[in-house]
């Protein structure tokens, strides 16, 4: 299968999950570490981190560490990618 279309298949993947849409609703305002995500959202660690691993894998967020805190954010240029290949369906 052509590579463009598993990692399209890996990003929606990734969006179809209402917690994962949070999260990502949540870094659209700002940068968050696993602890302040922790306290905006209805689960427990061993989820959050479930859900980061398919986000980071998809592409979608980044991470970075600072002493012990792992902070999260949006991978930018992965929506500006998945936008262009929707735009083509429009």
């Amino acid at each position: 299968m052509n590579k463009k279309y598993i990692v399209q298949a890996r990003v929606f993947k990734a969006m179809s999950d209402e917690n994962r849409l949070k999260i990502l609703e949540l870094l659209h305002e700002r940068e968050y570490n696993a602890s302040e995500l922790l306290a905006e959202m209805d689960f427990g660690q061993s989820t959050l981190s479930h859900h980061m691993r398919i986000l980071l894998s998809a592409g979608i967020v980044q991470a970075r560490k600072n002493g012990k805190w792992t902070y999260y954010s949006l991978q930018k240029k992965a929506y500006e990618e998945m936008a262009e290949w929707l735009r083509q369906y429009l």
